[in-house]
């Protein structure tokens, strides 16, 4: 072992792959053991190689990009950083579709002359080559945020609000987010009476298409929220989202997009959406926070669960970082930690409930 971070570099483009291996073979840190120039190839290499990461294109003769990323998470699993176009929609969707399936990141590819997107292209693939995507055992999250909430003032009761019913949910996601949020929105039925308010950390050339691609695979109609538009009323379920490099927030029952600085280096934020509605809506609100790197949405569901919010967080097991959820845990932000595959029928159920009491 020589400490070096090994890389499979997966293009079709003769001159864009030899930009690729020129710029990670100036970083004595990274070692490329390998090129590919189709899927199949590029699927022998990962088996027979074993590489630390994978850069993966995703318009690939023999195999699709999309393709070999289902492969190789299926049965070799290795972090994956999509290098991507993002000019067309059809590729667009099948990024996420590749996000979805296990890759971990995404950068759009490079263009002449641009010195800097080489540092970048390094720095992703030296933040990516240390995730871990293989499963390993699922810690005892419940009990350790029982322990970390025990220094918490007391709440008030969750979920209870003037006439007892939620009007929003609010979910926040970042690394892994594409994924996780198909899992949760194929999963609520199409009656879920919820606005439900999504924030999501993806860079704007990827983002333009994100709401479109949600809609598809969605019960629920997905879109961007738009400046000044009201909080839909509970019974007109839709989810409505932060488009990129805008904050979300709720002011006076409107929704407003904001370009206010980042928090966490992130715009949209998952915290300045959360504390917005700690102040608007307090108990009347339900906040769910999925798998991602950083801190962001930490304290602002916290904020909503000593609002007396209902408060979720996506485990370590199923997450693909465990990083915004495990600093929520860590601060006793979170009522419940579950699973992704058990996320959608909780919130479903706290949707029903809800509205029984207020019926």
């Amino acid at each position: 072992m020589n400490g070096k971070i090994r890389v499979l570099v997966v293009e079709d483009s003769m001159t864009v792959r030899r930009r690729l291996v020129e710029a990670l073979e100036r970083d004595p840190g990274l070692q490329v053991v390998g090129e590919a120039g189709d899927g199949k190839a590029a699927i022998e290499l990962c088996q027979s190689l074993k590489p630390d990461l994978v850069s993966m294109d995703m318009m690939l003769p023999e195999m699709t990009g999309l393709a070999v990323t289902e492969y190789v998470m299926a049965y070799c699993p290795t972090p994956i950083l999509v290098v991507s176009a993002s000019t067309n929609r059809g590729e667009l969707y099948k990024t996420y579709e590749a996000l979805a399936a296990g890759a971990v990141d995404v950068l759009e590819k490079p263009v002449d002359g641009d010195e800097a997107w080489d540092e970048e292209y390094r720095a992703r693939v030296r933040l990516v080559a240390r995730i871990k995507v293989i499963t390993h055992p699922r810690a005892r999250l419940s009990a350790r945020a029982e322990a970390a909430a025990g220094g918490l003032p007391a709440a008030p009761a969750a979920g209870a609000g003037e006439d007892g019913a939620l009007k929003a949910l609010a979910i926040g996601a970042s690394t892994g987010g594409p994924g996780a949020l198909r899992q949760i929105l194929s999963g609520l039925p199409a009656d879920f009476p919820l606005p439900l308010l999504l924030v999501i950390h993806i860079g704007r050339a990827f983002g333009a298409a994100m709401a479109d691609w949600l809609d598809g695979i969605s019960r629920l109609r997905v879109a961007w929220a738009r400046d000044g538009e009201p909080l839909p009323a509970p019974g007109q379920g839709r989810v409505l989202m932060a488009p990129p490099d805008h904050h979300l927030v709720l002011e006076a029952g409107r929704l407003r997009l904001t370009q206010a600085p980042e928090r966490h280096s992130c715009r949209p934020s998952v915290d300045v959406l959360f504390e917005s509605l700690a102040r608007e809506l307090g108990a009347r609100c339900a906040a769910c926070l999925l798998t991602g790197m950083g801190r962001d949405g930490a304290s602002g569901l916290l904020a909503l669960r000593q609002a007396g919010a209902r408060t979720f967080a996506q485990d370590e097991e199923s997450c693909v970082v465990w990083g915004m959820p495990r600093e929520a845990v860590l601060l006793g932000a979170a009522e419940r930690v579950l699973p992704l595959d058990r996320m959608a029928a909780a919130l479903a159920a706290l949707a029903r409930e809800k509205g029984r009491e207020a019926a």
